[in-house]
């Protein structure tokens, strides 16, 4: 619904732009013009026959029903005809050009969005396209809207519900991007530059969008882990280390292997059962995780692998048996799909 209205408004500012509204009023004149000046000459006994016939005649359809047959009936005709269907071509043509006009600016990534609630990936690569996948696999969020902000010629993938801003992270292009109404932003490396540029820009990126919205949700990616530390102090939420990732996934690899087509099962939407962070439902608070593990799984067919805590925000992966729910944790688990509680 927002996507709508957003295309609406956009289109509404480009019609006030082209000054549709001065032919509109003017095809409305010849309208009139022609109604009242066929009612007078050839005195038609309703004027509502007059309009029928001016209206016929300058969409060019003229059934025929009504014909003038007076001299000043017929110069009245041939002034509809001529200014009223010239009129009604410029009229279209306008609507038309003001669609096209909408289409191109949004495929150039020159107007801003006016979404809400929307992911923010600021980059553009190979991996920028593969997420946009992951995100749409997902049923929570696959009809959210994205926006990418990157500095390429044009929008890079046809998605009803994704825009593109052109660009660079800055305070104009984030205004554009509807930062302040944004729900996550992810930040991507820039893979033109060598590995000590790269991580620099994603901080510095990181930092311009953390003063411009405080409580947005960032995840960012960086290349060297020496620079974990740089982007949290930037304000980066969650950090993913390109090279350390790859590298821990390679060892598990050979240390056991085929373990890692699971562990690629778990980071997928697409197939396979996902990893889920949930809220759980007021009624497991106070119980023991054995509990809830087999209630879970028994009416879920899900298994919890870790309970990320309220108090301090960390993240306990096999927690003990005796592990009590706390109000405000958070439950890891592996489903088939996102599991909804009741209360």
């Amino acid at each position: 619904m927002i996507n709508v209205l957003f295309h609406i408004s956009k289109f509404v500012t480009s019609i006030r732009r082209s000054k549709i509204i001065r032919l509109f009023i003017l095809t409305i004149f010849i309208l009139f013009l022609g109604a009242l000046g066929l009612h007078f000459f050839e005195k038609t006994p309703y004027i509502e026959d007059a309009f029928w016939w001016s209206f016929v005649t300058i969409t060019t359809v003229g059934y025929g029903d009504i014909t003038p047959s007076t001299m000043g009936g017929r110069i009245i005709g041939v002034v509809v005809m001529v200014f009223g269907i010239g009129l009604l071509g410029m009229f279209t043509a306008t609507i038309a050009s003001a669609f096209v006009d909408t289409k191109l600016k949004e495929g150039k990534g020159v107007r801003g969005v006016k979404v809400k609630g929307h992911f923010i990936i600021c980059g553009w690569s190979y991996k920028a396209k593969e997420i946009i996948a992951e995100l749409r696999a997902d049923k929570k969020v696959h009809s959210k809207p994205i926006v990418i902000v990157a500095d390429i010629p044009e929008k890079p993938l046809e998605d009803e519900n994704t825009f593109f801003i052109h660009g660079e992270v800055d305070d104009d292009i984030m205004q554009k991007a509807n930062l302040q109404e944004a729900s996550v932003v992810m930040i991507l490396t820039d893979e033109s530059l060598d590995s000590y540029s790269r991580d620099a820009k994603v901080v510095l990126n990181t930092l311009t969008i953390r003063k411009l919205n405080p409580n947005v949700y960032i995840c960012v990616e960086i290349s060297d882990a020496r620079n974990m530390q740089h982007g949290k102090l930037a304000g980066a939420n969650e950090i993913i280390v390109i090279g350390e990732l790859s590298g821990n996934l390679l060892v598990q690899a050979a240390l056991d292997h085929g373990i890692t087509r699971i562990i690629t099962e778990l980071v997928s939407n697409r197939y396979g059962n996902e990893l889920y962070k949930v809220k759980p439902p007021e009624s497991f608070v106070g119980m023991q995780f054995i509990e809830v593990l087999r209630l879970i799984k028994e009416k879920h067919n899900a298994i919890i692998v870790g309970i990320e805590t309220q108090k301090d925000n960390k993240l306990i992966a096999n927690p003990p048996m005796e592990q009590t729910i706390q109000p405000g944790d958070h439950l890891i688990l592996i489903a088939q799909e996102r599991p909804h509680f009741g209360k």
